[in-house]
């Protein structure tokens, strides 16, 4: 009888990548973040944060995140007695964001210090393209090759298939994508190239690129038609407590967005920000918003609220 393979998975994405692989009775351990599907809450947790994020606001996390950088920490920590106990043959990690994933030395050291190192899978995705590839890699590691196959080809159809509708819209609006609420951050990486997929006008980054910070004088003066706020990791309800320090700023109310009702707070945490396989969901919802008039399809529950 051939031996069932242990995962660990550091990162809330490869976790979900890993489910959806039908890889949920392998995974042995999981991050205090990894909350998709529901049923990964019950997984034994090997990484923890240092700080409570539910419990501060966005320019009190920032400022911490700020200062864990420059003293050259990582926000995040393995529980070595539960990493052991686990004692996983393969680990999924990331190498995208020093923000949101474990130091590599850390995680290097806590692999070298089981009985048996395990195979370590680092996942750094700029792109669409590039979470595909990663799916197909974790699908090597784990012997799924074959389900992570489908997996892509599902998910890249999926994608085409908005790309040549949105084509055949008779505008592409303005559009800006915000990060972060305080200080301002415009969204990077993929959130570009899902704009341009959508049928939008980029205002701000190129796609493969990191996020940066954004001068609101600068988003002013772009005029955004459409404006999506999607604070990183936050789900809609936390994205709706954190709107004030927008809708507080002066010239709030002359974006072409805010006076045509077209800002929408979305659920960055599970559309947005993780780069997974849901990111192909969440090209949906952003198509659904730019061009209603050629994308009928409900939203996911709890995916979008417009903001008046």
């Amino acid at each position: 009888m051939i031996a069932q393979m242990r995962i660990c998975s550091l990162v809330p994405a490869a976790t979900e990548i890993a489910y959806a692989l039908g890889l949920e009775d392998e995974i042995v351990g999981v991050t205090h973040e990894c909350d998709y599907p529901p049923e990964a809450r019950a997984k034994p947790v090997v990484v923890r944060s240092a700080l409570d994020p539910e419990r501060m606001t966005s320019p009190e996390i920032d400022a911490a995140v700020s200062q864990t950088q420059r003293s050259g920490r990582s926000l995040y920590r393995i529980d070595l007695d539960a990493f052991r106990a686990a004692s996983p043959d393969l680990v999924l990690t990331q190498g995208l964001c020093d923000v949101c994933a474990l130091d590599r030395t850390e995680v290097a050291e806590a692999c070298q210090s089981l009985v048996n190192e395990p195979a370590v899978v680092a996942l750094a995705p700029s792109s669409l393209s590039d979470v595909l590839a990663d799916i197909e890699r974790v699908g090597k590691a784990s012997g799924a090759e074959f389900r992570a196959h489908a997996l892509t080809e599902d998910l890249r159809a999926r994608i085409e298939r908005i790309s040549a509708r949105a084509q055949r819209a008779d505008s592409r609006p303005r559009v800006a994508c915000l990060e972060w609420l305080e200080p301002i951050y415009y969204g990077g990486h993929w959130i570009p190239e899902m704009i341009e997929l959508a049928g939008g006008e980029v205002g701000f980054g190129r796609p493969g690129k990191p996020s940066a910070k954004l001068d609101w004088r600068a988003l002013i003066d772009f005029a955004p038609e459409i404006l999506f706020v999607m604070p990183c990791g936050f789900d809609l309800e936390r994205t709706k407590s954190e709107l004030r320090l927008l809708t507080t700023r002066d010239g709030w109310a002359d974006v072409p967005a805010v006076s045509t009702g077209r800002v929408f707070a979305v659920d960055a945490r599970s559309y947005f920000s993780r780069p997974g396989p849901r990111l192909v969901e969440g090209l949906e919802v952003m198509a659904r918003l730019l061009h209603p008039e050629l994308f009928s399809e409900p939203l996911p529950p709890g995916a979008a609220l417009q903001i008046s």
